[in-house]
């Protein structure tokens, strides 16, 4: 059995009725509050910007 690399895809985010739909790859699917909505955002772009400076794992 292979390994589970990260998704490569990104979630597409939609606003409906006052409510935050981030829809992603393999039907995921989240609805928040705009204030969850902001601090997911300012929390995913923190972490890719860690991240973009790390090592990455050699595939196997």
């Amino acid at each position: 059995m292979g390994s589970i690399g990260p998704e490569t895809v990104a979630g597409r985010a939609s606003a409906e009725h006052g409510v935050v739909m981030l829809d992603g790859p393999d039907g995921v699917a989240v609805a928040m509050t705009p204030a969850a909505a902001r601090e997911t955002g300012r929390s995913l772009i923190a972490a890719a910007d860690v991240a973009d400076g790390q090592e990455r794992p050699s595939p196997d």
